[in-house]
C-alpha cells in the first residue's frame, strides 16, 4: 500500500462587496465616489450631473419609500450606474472599513498574498 501525503496551502479569496441598502451590493474596486445628497447637491455641478444621469438612466433609486441620504457613482458591466442610497455616507465608509479590516486580517493570515 501507497501512502501520498501532499501539502496544501489554504488561500482566502476575499471578495469585498458594499451593501448599499436594501437588495443592493456593489463591488467595492467598481466604486467611484460616495457622496452626501444633502451637502453636494447644493453645488448646481452635482445637480446637473444627477439631472443628466436620470434622463439618461443611469440612477437607480435602492428603496423607493426612503429619502436617500447618499448617491453612490459605480460601474456595472461596464456602465456607469448612480445609486440613490437610504444609508449615510458614514453608515457606508463604517461598513467598508469593517470589510478592509477583515480583508487585511485575512491577507496577513495567508502570508501577505490574497
Amino acid at each position: 500500500m501507497t501512502c501520498i501525503f501532499m501539502r496544501f496551502t489554504i488561500i482566502w479569496v476575499i471578495d469585498v462587496f458594499l451593501h448599499l441598502g436594501g437588495d443592493e451590493i456593489v463591488h467595492v474596486k467598481d466604486i467611484v465616489a460616495i457622496m452626501d445628497i444633502e451637502k453636494t447637491t447644493t453645488s448646481a455641478i452635482t445637480r446637473e450631473f444627477l439631472k443628466t444621469g436620470e434622463e439618461e438612466g443611469f440612477i437607480k433609486t435602492i428603496v423607493e419609500e426612503e429619502i436617500p441620504k447618499s448617491f453612490v457613482v459605480a460601474y456595472k458591466n461596464d456602465m456607469q450606474v448612480i445609486y440613490l442610497s437610504p444609508l449615510s455616507v458614514t453608515t457606508l465608509f463604517r461598513r467598508y472599513k469593517k470589510l478592509e479590516t477583515l480583508r487585511m486580517k485575512a491577507k496577513v493570515r495567508n502570508g501577505g498574498a490574497l
